[in-house]
């Protein structure tokens, strides 16, 4: 049944790029998967368990996208910006990982449960993969700063820093420690 669930959760997904979620039938999923209605129904139990198993397959290919990027043979400043580019290109081309990593859930998009990770999990989710990745002092803080940074452009478009620049700000020393807030 695993090959039927991922043609299933396949179908769904084109079905969501085409239409919004309101609109995407399941007689039309199973049709598109080749499987029928009520393989989906046992599968999934019903359209809202089918769209909760969606948002959970995007989360878990965005954070294996962050795995991808943190074991790249890379320094660990390369490995961060390429952390915060895949986040800025799966939040553009996807808009359910765009809503997991800002909370923002149009009502095109299959209804979040509490189940799903929100954007504080995932910005921690990925910071504990960095501690994993990188070795002692190369800074899993200045990972989940990178996609802080990275949801800046996904949140306010605009023109964004080039590899170089997203570099300079995560290898730079942490001016910040011991630093004092500058008042209001």
């Amino acid at each position: 049944m695993p090959a039927a669930r991922e043609s299933l959760l396949d179908a769904a997904g084109a079905a969501l790029a085409a239409r919004p979620w309101p609109e995407v039938r399941m007689v039309d999923v199973a049709a598109a998967a080749g499987v029928s209605r009520q393989t989906l129904y046992n599968e999934f139990g019903g359209k809202a368990g089918l769209g909760r198993a969606l948002v959970r397959r995007e989360a878990d290919r965005y954070l294996d996208g962050v795995d991808r990027a943190l074991s790249a043979p890379l320094r660990a400043p390369e490995r961060l910006v390429a952390v915060a580019e895949w986040t800025v290109r799966a939040a553009r081309a996807q808009p359910l990982v765009r809503a997991l990593l800002t909370g923002s859930w149009g009502p095109g998009l299959p209804a979040a449960s509490r189940s799903e990770p929100g954007p504080g999990d995932l910005a921690r989710a990925v910071r504990d993969r960095a501690a994993a990745a990188l070795t002692p002092g190369e800074g899993p803080q200045r990972c989940e700063l990178a996609v802080r940074l990275a949801l800046s452009y996904v949140i306010a478009p605009g023109e964004e820093p080039g590899a170089g620049e997203l570099l300079g700000l995560l290898s730079a020393p942490n001016r910040t420690a011991g630093a004092r807030r500058p008042p209001g």
